[in-house]
């Protein structure tokens, strides 16, 4: 094995630089992970060209997929030459929460590309506890999607929606279009998707929304009003983390609905009285849903989005939009801060 490797390092927000580094090497209970494919997240533009991390230099890069090159002294579960996908979240194992299982709420948690080395990189070493096997028939690409499939599904879950009930959703990037695919799996009628490009509408439809809503040209509440006959939508997932979709997701929802909010917002949300009013004479529920679950308990939501990818019931490849070398990242993150075109779900491909 050759002792560097090429990898995408953040030394300052807007100063991104690929570089030769040493291949880091895994300690008792890591595993070294030859990277096949890593993913953009939404949250990544912002984070390196504007936020940053928590220490420089950082690699970035935390959805992800590869084979285990070498394994620590007390692995396990886990051997070399296996292909895996990774949860980004490093829980502390130590906190109340840590305990019952619920790693997304871990009071000390790292993060791989934001708190840690990520994985826009030939290599990166990795905690087994974060480690999931690509089962047969799942590709590295798929796997690399496996993060905003499983936020994508936590979020569904905490909507609560049932069989035969309406849906919507507002914000159709990566993780607004696996929630289509999952409303479908889970047996709404209606499958609404509302966002502002067409390029995304389009592949909403691809993946099964019934009805596709363009927030510059159409009202999308009033839309759905419409379509539902007065009633509103039972589910409503908000992805786009904007103020005025919070709010739209409010207004649409119906008597006794479930609204989640999924989307990072930066800004704050004033509900206007009207609104507000139907939050209460409706008794909608308001719920946020962060990050996704993957420990056994109550759900597996890594395991079920694996299990759905190889079913073929959960679609990767249509929301894949563009591949690049890790060479070209700075020039890449540069193009989708600037939205010089349009990106869907963006990889890298070491």
């Amino acid at each position: 094995m050759t002792k560097k490797m090429k990898a995408v390092r953040l030394y300052a927000p807007g100063d991104l630089r690929v570089e030769e580094i040493d291949i880091p090497t895994p300690s008792d209970h890591q595993v070294l992970v030859r990277v096949r494919a890593v993913g953009v997240c939404g949250s990544d533009p912002g984070r390196v060209m504007k936020k940053g991390t928590y220490s420089y230099p950082t690699t970035i890069g935390h959805e992800f997929s590869g084979e285990i090159a070498e394994v620590g002294s007390q692995v396990t579960f886990f051997k070399p030459g296996e292909r895996v996908t990774v949860a980004p979240l490093i829980p502390c194992g130590k906190c109340d929460y840590c305990k019952v299982g619920k790693y997304n709420l871990c009071d000390s948690y790292s993060y791989y590309g934001s708190r840690t080395d990520g994985a826009m990189a030939e290599y990166v070493v990795v905690e087994e506890c974060d480690l999931l096997k690509l089962p047969d028939g799942v590709d590295f690409e798929s796997g690399a999607c496996t993060d905003p499939a499983s936020v994508a599904l936590h979020a569904m879950l905490k909507s609560d929606i049932k069989v035969g009930e309406s849906f919507a959703v507002l914000g159709v990037g990566p993780i607004g279009l696996f929630a289509v695919q999952w409303a479908k799996i889970m047996g709404a009628e209606k499958i609404f998707a509302v966002d502002i490009l067409d390029d995304k509408l389009d592949v909403a439809r691809q993946l099964g929304a019934n009805y596709t809503v363009n927030a510059k040209n159409v009202d999308p509440v009033r839309f759905l009003l419409e379509e539902t006959k007065g009633k509103g939508v039972q589910r409503v997932v908000e992805f786009a983390g904007s103020k005025v979709t919070q709010e739209q997701s409010v207004r649409m929802a119906a008597k006794e609905g479930t609204v989640v909010f999924g989307g990072i917002s930066y800004e704050d949300l004033l509900i206007p009285s009207s609104t507000l009013d139907a939050l209460l004479r409706k008794e909608i529920q308001i719920v946020g849903a962060w990050n996704s679950v993957f420990s056994p308990l109550p759900v597996n939501e890594w395991e079920k989005s694996l299990h759905f990818m190889a079913e073929r019931a959960l679609r990767c490849t249509p929301i894949i939009s563009h591949r690049f070398s890790l060479d070209e990242a700075p020039e890449v993150f540069q193009r989708i801060w600037n939205k010089s075109e349009f990106f869907n779900k963006v990889l890298f491909i070491p």
